[in-house]
């Protein structure tokens, strides 16, 4: 009898995932194992890059390759985990309920926007977290065109000073120029922290206020928004800044699909897994990219909510689960060096190497690395099978 691999989600860790899977079973010339990828839909969505605009652009579809490696596409959304039975539970493309059973279950469910219980947030908000509310974004600033000018209908704020709420901030000047012309436009970020780039560490802060100075972003520090309404934000301070686009990039969390299995997590609702990424208490289940709490060394960091982690990850997590069902031995997850590229708009990008984040490129050289990761490296092979099983082995140098 076959046994299963379950992947739910094709994200980067999903789709690494199935493919380092099905690298392992090649190599062993097995046929017993089958390969599944449970998503709503056969597509790797390029969330890095929803704070550009083009948000329906930024996909790349997936059932090609999957199948040429023997993955199947299974289209549904994933709702009940059910480890004792070793049974998923999803809606099927036709909004059936179903049943799918698993003999090892490699959860890759991602991540999503922290909403928390700030009166008019939920209504009058806007995030670049998931492709739909990136495009939901986009339409409404082209709607702003057909608007009366006015300071409202002219400012964006940006909540929240960390890696998305820069990257969105500096990118809104030239996306609401192509828009709304060179009028007396705003953009402000509220975050906070005390100084600019505050959560991002001292290495990289004087390209980021360089940058915001040449877009012309105001950065409101040492504040908090605490309502929104259709007209704005009040901040913690009392001020308040008229704006018709509110943009919420205030933290993420873990997929709730994580609750549903019993084990530790941290503060962001990830699940704690071994060095294996197996999630630690469970038998048959494995955690990877966003919603695995994942040690990336010995020194005490653990891995991010980003591409940069999901994508070796995956390498490892499909690896393991079918290692695990084929007798072998599993590769450790480790991944002791740590970069970051945060764009920064027209003015270019940072790139910083190590936790403390210490800036190596900057400026227009930065952009071009910046655009070589976002245009190439975070996508996916190619649908050729021998290229895209090499390219999954998760002993590859993760970062050169």
């Amino acid at each position: 009898m076959s046994s299963h691999i379950l992947i739910i989600g094709a994200g980067f860790a999903g789709v690494w995932s199935a493919l380092s899977a099905a690298r392992l079973l090649d190599q062993a010339q097995r046929g017993d194992v089958r390969i599944s990828v449970l998503a709503p839909q056969p597509q790797l969505r390029i969330r890095p890059r929803f704070y550009e605009a083009d948000a329906h652009t930024l996909q790349a579809p997936v059932d090609a390759l999957l199948d040429v490696v023997g993955v199947d596409f299974i289209h549904g959304h994933a709702q009940t985990i059910d480890s004792a039975a070793r049974q998923v539970g999803y809606v099927d493309a036709d909004g059936q309920q179903q049943l799918l059973g698993y003999d090892r279950l490699i959860l890759a469910a991602g991540s999503q926007v922290a909403r928390p219980a700030v009166p008019g947030l939920a209504e009058h908000t806007f995030d670049v977290d998931q492709m739909e509310s990136a495009m939901r974004l986009e339409q409404h600033l082209h709607s702003l065109a057909a608007e009366p000018a006015s300071p409202a209908r002219n400012t964006v704020v940006v909540c929240g000073g960390g890696f998305t709420g820069i990257e969105t901030a500096t990118e809104m000047p030239a996306r609401l120029r192509a828009i709304l012309g060179e009028g007396n436009l705003r953009v402000v970020l509220v975050d906070r922290g005390t100084t600019i780039g505050a959560a991002l560490g001292a290495g990289i802060t004087p390209a980021i206020v360089a940058a915001s100075e040449q877009a012309g972003v105001e950065w409101r520090t040492g504040t908090s928004v605490v309502a929104v309404d259709a007209g704005g934000v009040t901040l913690d301070n009392g001020d308040y800044i008229a704006s018709k686009t509110v943009i919420w990039t205030v933290g993420v969390k873990a997929s709730p699909l994580t609750a549903q299995i019993e084990g530790e997590r941290d503060a962001l609702g990830r699940l704690r897994v071994d060095p294996h990424l197996k999630v630690v208490g469970q038998a048959h289940i494995y955690a990877t990219g966003d919603v695995a709490w994942a040690a990336v060394d010995d020194l005490g960091n653990h891995a991010l909510m980003t591409c940069q982690h999901a994508i070796p990850m995956g390498r490892h997590s499909g690896n393991n689960a079918m290692a695990d069902l084929l007798g072998v031995a599993p590769v450790i997850y480790r991944q002791p060096k740590y970069v970051t590229c945060l764009d920064l708009g027209e003015w270019g990008a940072a790139y910083s190497e190590g936790w403390e984040r210490q800036l190596h490129l900057q400026g227009q050289e930065g952009k071009e690395l910046k655009r070589q990761i976002n245009t190439v490296w975070i996508y996916p092979p190619a649908a050729d099978r021998a290229a895209a099983l090499a390219a999954a082995d998760p002993l590859i140098p993760i970062v050169a």
